[in-house]
């Protein structure tokens, strides 16, 4: 059997979530997230945060998080600011376009906008013409960021300045928020992102969830008719207490972290078994993405054992393959990678 690390989802939810659904799948439960369930996942998310105030919607993956989300956040004639490599620019299929709200991307080191990067954007868009052009208004970054890289304290206090100034939203993808938080390189908490964002979200279904994102709007500007926009666009599910009870189970102990943690050790063991290997990085490993430069002849023998993307085309006889531990990785599995690229890499 083929050893995977594609991606972080493949697998289906962790025991204890599989445990509580099997528990409650016969109770009836009151429709489209206003139950008990979704009401105790919001309390646990407001006191992690800090925020009492906090609005928190259910939805049922990342797309529709952010395509929701930045459709009812910007105005028809607004635009989202994102770097180049983010996901709502290279990986949702044109969602937001599709929506009516262009993307205005540009290209950023590590993945990570700065405030240089989003006033550069911003005067592109600020001119003579300005009004026969888009107009940027919320800046779109994750954390982690599309190539496992993740933002400190100091990073999003500064976007938030640059934001205040400019009159922007802040919007964080928080798709893989738990490995960020639990990586090594973090200095973040909940609750410095509920208070330097206008919105973020949790992620669920890349950390042990069957699938689900909790979204969590902190500016109370963004509030009104939410659910409106959310039942229009299709993202407001009848049995919603699916997605509530996942993260009432995921936060009620620290599951959520937890998991994420395992994740992020697993690729750290990579780290250092590929380093050693004599394998080299498109980027720093921090977290449970890693992006390990090989000789292209080593990749398909390879994959032929393990499952994992290419990422970019090759280039000087290398290329760049993405390995992604999750919460259900086993030490075995990466050992069993590792001894096969030092077999692979001993031989090139």
């Amino acid at each position: 059997m083929m050893i995977s690390f594609t991606n972080d989802y493949s697998q289906g939810a962790c025991p204890q979530i599989l445990t509580a659904l099997a528990a409650e799948n016969l109770r009836p439960n009151p429709g489209y997230g206003c139950d008990s369930h979704c009401a105790a996942a919001a309390a646990r998310i407001r006191a992690l945060t800090g925020r009492p105030d906090a609005d928190v919607h259910f939805l049922v993956g990342g797309t529709p998080a952010n395509l929701i989300s930045l459709t009812a956040f910007l105005r028809p004639h607004q635009a989202a600011i994102a770097a180049t490599t983010g996901h709502i620019a290279v990986h949702e299929s044109g969602a937001i376009e599709g929506a009516g709200h262009k993307v205005c991307t540009i290209p950023a080191a590590d993945g990570k906008l700065t405030p240089a990067l989003v006033r550069a954007v911003c005067a592109e868009y600020d001119n003579d013409t300005r009004e026969h052009m888009v107009q940027p208004k919320l800046v779109y970054i994750s954390d982690t960021t599309e190539i496992g890289t993740v933002y400190t304290k100091s990073e999003l206090a500064a976007l938030r300045e640059v934001c205040n100034e400019l009159g922007l939203y802040l919007y964080l993808d928080g798709a893989r928020l738990a490995s960020a938080l639990t990586c090594a390189a973090n200095d973040l908490t909940l609750a410095d992102i509920a208070a330097l964002t206008d919105a973020f979200y949790l992620g669920g279904t890349k950390n042990g969830a069957l699938m689900g994102e909790a979204l969590v709007i902190l500016n109370s500007a963004l509030k009104p008719d939410f659910r409106y926009i959310e039942k229009q666009r299709g993202g407001m599910l009848a049995k919603g207490w699916l997605l509530g009870l996942q993260f009432e189970v995921l936060l009620a102990d620290g599951l959520w972290f937890e998991l994420a943690r395992h994740a992020n050790a697993m690729a750290m063991r990579l780290a250092a078994g590929a380093k050693a290997a004599g394998a080299g990085f498109a980027a720093a490993p921090c977290s449970n993405q890693l992006f390990v430069t090989l000789p292209q002849a080593a990749v398909a023998p390879l994959a032929e054992q393990f499952g994992f993307e290419l990422w970019g085309l090759p280039a000087d006889g290398r290329q760049t393959v993405r390995f992604v531990c999750s919460w259900a990785t086993r030490e075995e599995e990466v050992d069993a990678l590792v001894a096969a690229l030092q077999k692979e890499l001993s031989a090139r």
